[in-house]
């Protein structure tokens, strides 16, 4: 390590090696664990959760403070702070920022290529506009990161996702910055839109950006939103951050596509005062001539389009956005003089630009090994790696292995995938038998059906999709099943929640309560035989899932009452998640919260046994 300073990840200047304490920190020094510590009045900044900064010098082996320095970036505490910054200082800024996030990834043992990818292409955007009176949505959280960085939340980082901390997606709530909540990856355009609209009628002037990502563009909402927005024709900047190339189409070997010097060249023209005029009295020539005109004003729109548009571009601008790219996503040259033609236009519509960025990307454009993470070393994540080889075997990697099983003995297994990101176990299926692999990417609808397309042809197709995104499929006919018997009371799970009651049959063991345990496996349909079973060698049941008002409790309540099943002896009680909305925190935490543990169920059904003390006593 070099003796120069350097700035830690979390608001804390740091000099690694046995050097003596800054000259600017006038107060006493004092010593945490290995480091010497003094605080300095003069560097005190306000930060969410940090009053001052504080210096440090580390021993050798503190490997907190291994981290290379990041001058520029130690001084933006805002965006407005990029505004004076010359081109090499930003190229800088982008070069720190990358280096900020490995060591953050290294200490968090999360990674996130999407972040590295965004990071020239975020300078760049906080360089040109003016967050937060222009409004900035990013609408996949991680694309955001540097965002949060710049935004006066780099001392926070390491706690992202965390209980009562960062969020992973952007959040209203968190920054004044943040004008729009995101969750799932296709909806800023829809957003920005909104925005806009909502701008001009109000009469203001501030400019809306949205930055979406190619896994994006296979869903659906996004060219509805891009439908409306050339329909509305309302002011509107959409940037395609392009990661993988999937708007080119494939040859043999590999995806041909480049981002050349007359690709650059293009697309400043694209940008440009004097080319979009010739494109605007091209667009409104049909408005100002007569009907015998009209397809000669339609050609001369069309080679305006065409002249220079590469392959790809026609979607857009038949959608009624004016395509402006490729620009290469780290050429923070390119990328600045382009974003401020387009910023400076006026009534011009919606604009798309079109970005191509690497996720792949590490420490800088040509790889140098020195600014590289070691991935390698104790406490870090190799990305190469497969996550069963260091981390815990989860469900998914044992599902996969034994469908692997499967197919090896039948050629009609196929594997249908959709979601934004491949878990690692998925990409065993694809390496083994890639012709059987399809990855439909973020279109969650289109791989159901398509999945019942395959069944339909005599395949058997096994439809992967991440929960959270499984939003417009609908479970198929099938039957619940009993997994553990007892005869004081009936717990009914379903989903994960079947996990939980097992494990709440174990605590009520230990209290002498007998315990049926029964997974309901299927919403709708359900499964009226099993649950006139339970009804009637049970007085007690209770049913138990991740839903709330007008789930799965309440169809069971409707089916018992409609049967008579409580019209007697039968107590039925539902455990289902609180009617209002669940902060971001770890899985755990967050159904300690929403009272769905194997402690709250045993709980639940000692309160309905009448042994309500002994509940106390298990919530204790």
């Amino acid at each position: 390590m070099g003796a120069a300073p350097a700035q830690c990840a979390y608001g804390i200047s740091a000099h690694c090696g046995k050097l003596e304490p800054p000259s600017f920190c006038i107060s006493s020094t004092v010593e945490i664990g290995t480091a010497k510590v003094c605080t300095s009045p003069a560097l005190s900044i306000p930060s969410k959760k940090f009053a001052t900064r504080i210096c440090c010098t580390a021993n050798d082996n503190d490997s907190f403070c291994e981290k290379a320095p990041t001058p520029i970036l130690d001084m933006v505490e805002s965006p407005i702070q990029l505004k004076n910054l010359s081109l090499k200082e930003l190229k800088q800024l982008a070069k720190e920022i990358r280096l900020d996030l490995l060591s953050i990834f290294k200490k968090t043992q999360k990674q996130s290529k999407a972040s590295l990818a965004a990071v020239e292409l975020t300078v760049a955007i906080h360089h040109v506009f003016h967050a937060p009176a222009d409004k900035i949505m990013w609408d996949v959280g991680e694309q955001a990161y540097a965002h949060k960085i710049l935004t006066g939340r780099r001392s926070l980082m390491h706690t992202l996702k965390q209980k009562d901390e960062l969020s992973g997606f952007t959040n209203r709530s968190e920054s004044e910055f943040d004008p729009f909540g995101a969750g799932h990856g296709c909806n800023s355009i829809s957003a920005g839109l909104g925005m806009a609209i909502a701008r001009d009628m109000k009469g203001k002037r501030e400019r809306i950006v949205t930055v979406i990502s190619n896994g994006t563009t296979m869903a659906g909402q996004v060219y509805e939103a891009m439908s409306n927005a050339g329909y509305m024709d309302s002011d509107m900047i959409v940037i395609l951050n392009d990661s993988r190339l999937s708007l080119y189409p494939k040859f043999e070997g590999g995806l041909k596509t480049s981002i050349s010097a007359l690709s650059s060249t293009l697309s400043k023209l694209q940008s440009s005062k004097s080319f979009r005029k010739f494109r605007e009295v091209a667009k409104g020539v049909t408005k100002r001539i007569g009907r015998g005109m009209h397809e000669w004003a339609a050609k001369v729109d069309e080679f305006a389009r065409g002249l220079i548009g590469p392959l790809g571009s026609t979607l857009f601008e038949e959608l009624g956005l004016y395509y402006i790219g490729p620009v290469d996503g780290h050429n923070t040259e390119d990328l600045v003089c382009v974003l401020q033609e387009v910023a400076s236009l006026n009534s011009t519509g919606p604009v798309l630009v079109h970005v191509i960025t690497e996720e792949n990307r590490e420490a800088d454009h040509h790889g140098q090994q020195n600014e590289k993470m070691d991935m390698n070393s104790e406490g870090s994540m190799n990305p190469d790696q497969r996550a069963h080889e260091i981390l815990p075997r989860t469900y998914s990697d044992c599902f996969v292995e034994s469908l692997l099983i499967e197919a090896d003995g039948d050629r009609d297994i196929v594997m249908v995938h959709a979601g934004m990101e491949m878990d690692p176990c998925f990409q065993l299926f694809q390496e083994k038998l890639p012709e059987r692999f399809f990855d439909v990417g973020m279109a969650e609808q289109h791989a159901v059906t398509f999945s019942a397309g395959l069944s339909c042809g005599g395949l058997k197709p096994f439809c992967m999709i991440p929960s959270s995104f499984l939003q417009r499929a609908y479970d198929q006919i099938g039957k619940g099943r009993i997994l553990a018997e007892g005869k004081d009371v009936a717990l009914l799970g379903y989903g994960s929640m079947v996990h939980n009651c097992l494990k709440a049959r174990t605590l009520l063991l230990t209290l002498g309560i007998e315990v049926t345990v029964a997974d309901a496996r299927f919403c709708k349909p359900l499964d009226i035989g099993l649950l006139r079973e339970l009804c009637k060698n049970h007085d007690f049941l209770v049913t138990v899932e991740e839903g709330s008002i007008g789930g799965f409790g309440s169809h069971v309540a409707q089916f018992i009452a409609l049967d008579g099943q409580l019209d007697g002896r039968v107590k039925w009680r539902p455990i289902v998640l609180p009617d209002n909305y669940i902060e971001h925190t770890s899985s755990a935490e967050q159904l300690t919260l929403a009272g769905l543990t194997g402690h709250h169920i045993a709980a639940t059904a000692l309160s309905l046994l009448g042994r309500t003390k002994e509940a106390l006593l298990l919530m204790t």
